[in-house]
C-alpha cells in the first residue's frame, strides 16, 4: 500500500509464510499454458477414479456421498480465487515421487464442517485440529485411490504422495502454484441433498508429465524440445543421418552416403561395414562393438559412440512414513507433558433403582466376554487394547493391537 500499512490478506499471509508480494498482483498467465490434450488425459484418467471415489466416501460417511467430476480447466492464482469463499480448507497432497510437484485439494468452510460432522457422527462442530485430522484422512483416501489407478494406467509403480496435511485458512494464503496450473472440479452430492464443491489441484508440470505418461509418451519431468542425445544428430555420436542399411561397405571402400541408415561415433554403418573405428582406433570389429572375441568390458560396455551405455538399478521410494525434522522439533515441545492412560475392563448400563440398590457383594456384569482384549484409552481416547497380566503383585497390560486412525474416528460418535 502506498502509505507503507499492510492490508489484512498481507498480514495473514505473512503469518502463514506465503510471499507476500505477489498479493494484489495480476498473475503472469492465464491457464492457457497447459494444453487442451493435458486437460484432456487428465479429466479422463479422473474420471475412472470417482465411482470408486464415491464408494469409499459414502463407507467413511456412513451416508450415500456421489462425487461427480464436472470441470478440468487451466487457471491461474487470481481466476482460481475469484471462485472460492474467503475461508477454505487447503490440503497440500504433493506427489513426492514418480509424477514430483504441487498437488492440493481445497474445500470451503461450509463444505469441510458438513463432511468432518458426518465422520464425528456430531452437530454444530468447529474446524479444530480434530476435524481438520479427519479431513487430512478423507483426502488420504482420495489421493490414495487416485494414485492406484494412475500407477495401472501408466506402469509407473514409484508414484507416491506426502501425508496430506489439512489447514484453515483465508484463500489469500493457500499455497498456490506459480504460474498457470490445473483446476479439477468435482460435485459431492450427499444422501441428505446437500451439494458440495471440491477443488483438486496439479501444478503444471504435474500436469504435463501424467499426461506424457497416459498418451505413451516418456515417464518423468519434461527438459524441453531439443532432441535426445544421440537422436538425429550424428555429432553426438548415436543414431544420425548415415548410410542406407542394407549396403556393405568392405575396408577402405568409401562408404554410401544415402541417408536413412545409422551412424555411431562417426563410423558409418551402411551394411556393417567391417573394420570400423571408434574413437579413431582401429576395433577390428562392427562400428561401435568389440572385436570377436574380446570382451565388452574393455570398450566400457556395448555404446553408441565413444560413451557407454550406463545402466542403473530402479530404486523405489521407501514405503516406511518418515517424520520430517520441523515435525520431530514440535513433537518435541510437548514430549514432557503427562496424559492420563486408562485400562477399561468393560462397561454396562443399569437403572437408577439398579444403581441405588447396590450393596456389598453385589456382582456387575460387564459387555465384555471373559479373556476379550480389554481397551486402552489415553485422555479417554480408545487407542491400543491388551490382554491383562500379573507383574508381581500388581496388574498390568500387555498391548496386543494398536488401534487404526480409522477405527478411532468411527468410535468417536
Amino acid at each position: 500500500m502506498s502509505d507503507g500499512a499492510l492490508s489484512q490478506d498481507e498480514i495473514d499471509a505473512l503469518l502463514a509464510g506465503v510471499d507476500s508480494s505477489s498479493l494484489g498482483m495480476p498473475t503472469p498467465g492465464s491457464g492457457g499454458g497447459i494444453s487442451e490434450q493435458s486437460k484432456a488425459l487428465l479429466q479422463e484418467y479422473l474420471v475412472a477414479t470417482v465411482q470408486t471415489q464415491s464408494s469409499n466416501l459414502s463407507m467413511m460417511t456412513g451416508t450415500t456421498v456421489t462425487m461427480q467430476l464436472t470441470q478440468v480447466d487451466g487457471v491461474n492464482r487470481e481466476s482460481f480465487l475469484q471462485k472460492v469463499p474467503d475461508m477454505v480448507v487447503a490440503i497440500k497432497a504433493d506427489f513426492s515421487s514418480g509424477f514430483p510437484g504441487e498437488h492440493l485439494f481445497v474445500l470451503s468452510e461450509e463444505g469441510a464442517k458438513k463432511i468432518a460432522s458426518l465422520m464425528n457422527k456430531e452437530d454444530n462442530i468447529e474446524l479444530d485440529d480434530m476435524a481438520l485430522s479427519v479431513i487430512s484422512e478423507i483426502i488420504s483416501q482420495l489421493t490414495g485411490t487416485q494414485i492406484t489407478t494412475l500407477t495401472e494406467k501408466t506402469g509407473n509403480k514409484s508414484i507416491a504422495s506426502v501425508s496430506p496435511e489439512a489447514t484453515y485458512v483465508p484463500k489469500a494464503v493457500v499455497a498456490l502454484p506459480n504460474g498457470d496450473f490445473a483446476r479439477v472440479t468435482y460435485q459431492l452430492s450427499l444422501g441428505d441433498g446437500t451439494n458440495l464443491p471440491i477443488w483438486e489441484v496439479y501444478g503444471a508440470s504435474v500436469v504435463q508429465d501424467i499426461a506424457a505418461a497416459l498418451s505413451g509418451g516418456a515417464v518423468g519431468k519434461s527438459t524441453g524440445t531439443q532432441p535426445m542425445a544421440g537422436i538425429g544428430n550424428s555429432a553426438m555420436g548415436g543414431f544420425g543421418a548415415g548410410p542406407a542399411m542394407g549396403q556393405m561397405s568392405m575396408p577402405g571402400t568409401q562408404a554410401p552416403q544415402s541417408m536413412g541408415g545409422m551412424a555411431m561415433g562417426g563410423a558409418a554403418m551402411g551394411g556393417m561395414p567391417f573394420g570400423g573405428v571408434m574413437g579413431g582406433s582401429p576395433m577390428g570389429g562392427m562400428a561401435g562393438f568389440p572385436p570377436m572375441g574380446q570382451s565388452p568390458q574393455a570398450f566400457g560396455g556395448y555404446g553408441m559412440g565413444a560413451s557407454a551405455t550406463n545402466v542403473q538399478p530402479v530404486q523405489f521410494p521407501s514405503l516406511v512414513p518418515q517424520a520430517s525434522s520441523a515435525e520431530q522439533g514440535n513433537i518435541g515441545l510437548i514430549m514432557d507433558v503427562y496424559m492420563e492412560m486408562t485400562v477399561e475392563l468393560g462397561r454396562t448400563k443399569k437403572l437408577i433403582k439398579e444403581i441405588l440398590g447396590m450393596g456389598e457383594g453385589t456382582i456387575i456384569e460387564l459387555d465384555k466376554l471373559a479373556g476379550e482384549p480389554v481397551d486402552i484409552l489415553v485422555n479417554h481416547k480408545l487407542i491400543a487394547k491388551g490382554e491383562v497380566v500379573v507383574i508381581d503383585e500388581n496388574f498390568g497390560v500387555r498391548v496386543t493391537e494398536i488401534v487404526s486412525p480409522m477405527e478411532r474416528m468411527s468410535d468417536m460418535g
